[in-house]
Formats: C-alpha cells, sequence, structure tokens
C-alpha cells in the first residue's frame, strides 16, 4: 500500500512538473508574433522529402521541417470550379468552407497591372461588418495593428481580400529565369523585409507569400532543368536517364472518364497535352522539380535576411500549398480529382513554441488556416469562420481536430466526385456524364497509401513503375468481405455532405 502511494504521489509530481513547463512554455510564447504564410500552386505533398520523396532537393525546406512540425492529414476541401485554386485561396482567406466560397468571389474583377491603382485604406474604410472580405485575413490583421504584405499570382482568388493587403506586388510569374520566375516573388518579399529594417519598423507582420510555380506551365531554370533531365519544349520517345522516375501508382490511363469534357489540365497542359507516356511523364516530373527547387531557393533567402534582422524566432511560418496535383499519377494531370496526391497539400510549420523534428495527423482543411494564425496571434476569431484553430496540434497538444474529412469536385458535370475518410478507410464516388460514370472506390490507406487500382496490377505497368502490389491493394468497394465498411462509410458521406452543405445528391444517396 505504502508504495502504491509513493507511487501515486511521484506521478503527481511528474504530472505537476509537466503542467508546470507546459504553462511555462505557453505563457513563453510571444503576444504578437510575425506570420509568414508561403504558398505554393499546384503541388502533391510527395514532391517534398519531408513526405518521401528523395528525387526532388529542397534543403530549405527540410530545414523548416527540422526546425518545426510537419502535418500529414492536411487537406483542401475541394471545388466547385475547374480553377480548383479560386475556392481552395478563398477558403484560405476567409475561413469559408467549400461551399460557401462562389458567392464572395463574384463581381470584382482580377487586376491589371498596368492600369492597377493600390488603395487598401480606402478599401478598408468601405468595409462592412458581414462582408466576407471584412472578416479575411488582411482585414483581421490590419485592424491588429499588423505590417501585411502580399505577393502572389494574378487570378483564381479572392480579389476582395487580396486588395486590402497594405502592401502588394501581385504579378503571374512562371517563366525559368529570374526576372519572370520565383525568384521575383522572393524579391518581393525581400524588398518589404529590407524596407522594415530601414524604417525601423516594430509592428509585428503578416506576409502572404505566394508563388505562381509549380503550376504549368513549368518552365524551369537551365540549370535546374538540366540537374533533373528535363526539358522545356519535349518531344522525345525515350526518357532521359537523368529524369525523376515515374511515380509508382503512375497509369497510362484512367480507368474510366473523370466526368469534365474538355478539361484543361487534362487535354492542353503545355508540355504533356493528351500523352501519358513514360518519356513525357518524366520529363513533366522533372520540370516540377526543377521549379520546386527554384522555389525553395527563394525560401532560403527569406529565412537568411529574417535570421540575419534577428526576426526568425519570433516568426511562424507556415508553408503550404492551394491544392496537390497528379501530374500522371493515375493516368491524370490535373487536380480536378479527390486521390491522396491531390486532395491532400504539404504542410509545415516552424516558430516558437513548435517542437522541433515533431509530426502530427492533424487533419486540417486550408480553412482551418486563418482561425489558427488569429489564435496564434492572439486575435479574436469571427464568428463567421467555419474552420477550426489547430493550435493545439503544432503546440503538441493533440494529434488531430478532427476524425472524419470530407471532400469533393463538382467543376465538371454534376453532381460531380465526393470523398470521405476517416481513420485508415476512404471512400470517392464518382456521378458524372448525367449518369454515364458511377464508380464507386473503397481504399484502407493503412494498407494501400497509393490508392492503387486493379489496372495498376499489371506487368506493362509495373514494368515502367517498378511498383508490384499487393492482392489486396486495389479498390475494395466490389469486395463482398468489406460490405460492412462500405455502407458505413456510405453513410458518413451522405452525413458530411449535410453538414456542409452539399447542394447535390449522387445516385445513390436519399
Amino acid at each position: 500500500m505504502k508504495n502504491t502511494i509513493k507511487l501515486i504521489t511521484l506521478l503527481m509530481a511528474i504530472g505537476m512538473i509537466s503542467t508546470s513547463c507546459s504553462n511555462q512554455e505557453a505563457s513563453s510564447l510571444p503576444e504578437r508574433p510575425n506570420i509568414i504564410f508561403i504558398l505554393t500552386d499546384d503541388q502533391a505533398p510527395m514532391t517534398l522529402r519531408a513526405y518521401g520523396n528523395e528525387v526532388c532537393q529542397t534543403p530549405n525546406l527540410d530545414r523548416l521541417a527540422a526546425e518545426g512540425m510537419v502535418l500529414d492529414g492536411a487537406h483542401h476541401m475541394g471545388s466547385w470550379s475547374g480553377a480548383v485554386c479560386k475556392p481552395s485561396r478563398t477558403m484560405i482567406q476567409t475561413s469559408f468552407n467549400v461551399w460557401r466560397t462562389e458567392e464572395p468571389t463574384k463581381g470584382v474583377p482580377n487586376i491589371k497591372p498596368d492600369s492597377y491603382v493600390h488603395e487598401p485604406g480606402k478599401w478598408m474604410a468601405e468595409l462592412k461588418e458581414g462582408n466576407a472580405a471584412y472578416y479575411s485575413m488582411p482585414a483581421v490583421f490590419n485592424r491588429a495593428g499588423y505590417s501585411t504584405f502580399r505577393t502572389c499570382k494574378i487570378g483564381n482568388s479572392f480579389e476582395r481580400a487580396n486588395r486590402l493587403y497594405m502592401g502588394r506586388s501581385d504579378a503571374s510569374k512562371n517563366k525559368g529565369n529570374d526576372e519572370d520566375g520565383s525568384w521575383w516573388h522572393g524579391e518581393q518579399v525581400m524588398n518589404f523585409l529590407r524596407g522594415r529594417e530601414a524604417k525601423g519598423d516594430s509592428d509585428p507582420f503578416l506576409i502572404f507569400f505566394g508563388f505562381t510555380h509549380p503550376h504549368d506551365p513549368r518552365y524551369g531554370k537551365s540549370d535546374l532543368l538540366d540537374k533533373y533531365g528535363a526539358e522545356n519544349e519535349f518531344n522525345d520517345s525515350l526518357p532521359n536517364p537523368k529524369a525523376p522516375p515515374l511515380q509508382e501508382n503512375w497509369l497510362p490511363a484512367h480507368p474510366f472518364f473523370h466526368g469534365h469534357p474538355g478539361l484543361r489540365d487534362e487535354e492542353r497542359v503545355q508540355g504533356i497535352m493528351l500523352k501519358r507516356d513514360e518519356a513525357t511523364i518524366r520529363n513533366e516530373l522533372g520540370r516540377e522539380y526543377a521549379c520546386i527547387e527554384n522555389i525553395d531557393m527563394q525560401i532560403g533567402t527569406v529565412l537568411d535576411q529574417l535570421e540575419e534582422m534577428g526576426e526568425l524566432e519570433n516568426t511562424y511560418i507556415f508553408f503550404t500549398a492551394d491544392h496537390g496535383i497528379a501530374v500522371g499519377r493515375h493516368g491524370l494531370t490535373g487536380k480536378q480529382n479527390l486521390y491522396e496526391h491531390t486532395w491532400r497539400v504539404p504542410f509545415i510549420v516552424r516558430g516558437p513554441g513548435i517542437r522541433a523534428g515533431s509530426r502530427a495527423l492533424g487533419n486540417i482543411y486550408l480553412m482551418d488556416v486563418l482561425p489558427t494564425l488569429c489564435e496564434m496571434a492572439g486575435l479574436d476569431q469571427a464568428k463567421t469562420m467555419d474552420g477550426t484553430s489547430f493550435r493545439s496540434v503544432l503546440l503538441g497538444e493533440k494529434e488531430s481536430i478532427r476524425d472524419v474529412l470530407y471532400g469533393t469536385y463538382s467543376g465538371g458535370t454534376k453532381p460531380g466526385m465526393r470523398a470521405v475518410k476517416k481513420g485508415p478507410w476512404k471512400l470517392i464516388k464518382y456521378d458524372v456524364m448525367d449518369g454515364e460514370v458511377r464508380e464507386t472506390q473503397l481504399f484502407n490507406l493503412d494498407e494501400n497509401p497509393s490508392e492503387f487500382l486493379l489496372q495498376h496490377h499489371n506487368q506493362a505497368v509495373e514494368a515502367h513503375t517498378g511498383a508490384k502490389p499487393g492482392p489486396l491493394q486495389l479498390n475494395l468497394a466490389e469486395n463482398p468481405d468489406y460490405a460492412v465498411k462500405l455502407e458505413e462509410m456510405e453513410a458518413l458521406l451522405l452525413e458530411e455532405m449535410e453538414k456542409w452543405g452539399d447542394p447535390y445528391r449522387l445516385w445513390d444517396q436519399r
């Protein structure tokens, strides 16, 4: 009995010490930290070393991962448009769910750089409470006394929010040279930081650091193209030996039509068009990796500048993408699908209170970014926000903020595609082409993380990829052993569709 009491006393003491340390760490977090939110365009998680890629070289993102946290379950929620980035970026700026993002994006045209006059003060003054832009990222942080700055591509975004950043240098830059490539976006951030240092500005800052790449056309710099065995103009039938290997879930064609006739991403991407052969896809991967490494170089320059200014340790750095993309996986090249390579996004965060080298599931949506930034900065979260802060995950208090994830794509024929995920189980349903294509896919992602299909169990495909899927690494929807799980996931999908206000129903739903 005495030993039991001693043990309990010891455990209580350890708990008190742990709690004390936790409280001490929480109290030592900065009240008004700087924030840099880095956003790439069209980038799957598996392009980075933090997610298992051993070919694409990103030493600065590797550094962020080593000094911060990697989230394995970060997702965009989907799209009602072929331009998936438009709802995705609106979700980031507003914390609205996907079905609430269409209305706010109407009515304000994209900027035209040759005639654009930036008047953020005027536009801020004209905002009315209740308007989506009133609660957007720049508006919230402007009112909190932050210096806000943005550089990004032009178009397919939430322009009502974009124009509210007090500093703005937006342009679409996707060429391989410095003047018209990723270097340009990095230089805009450097100019902002240099100007801040020159003026002795002590206000905290929020920088929206966006890139045009690796969105197509993926024009790479010549030295990086050579490194990855790629060419901007490629017409060969044989791959360059230096080109990256095919992804293990590559296919020469998707097994059924994706449901969006004439989709640009599947038919008219420069360098690919309708080709899905090994040589073409490997060349495109080389171009993509060249673009990603160039982005990484710009991030490194900014990190060095922050360190030199003594600002790095007081700055939260978020890195993510607006959505993933296929580039040959499953016989697709675009972002209009709900496979893991496209529905998930990379997500790395470094900053005060985040344990170096940590990793968590997270189960976040991009719409969770704004409430998280608000909580990190000690700002109130607007009631209009649909997202949930994942600060508790970043500080190591939770593994994830939700158990179930929902995804949609209805930018083509309606109602489109839907997905739901819980634990290792994932369901994707297709209801497109006026009912001509109705398909169901069920995956156990623990056993089949690459979402292999029956078509991957083919000697010709295996000869190209080097992957040999196991007997249960395929779509399990037709397997009677998983009928109960399928029914469970079907019910869960309908529940999520109702929860998020999905205006459609699939062919077999009530």
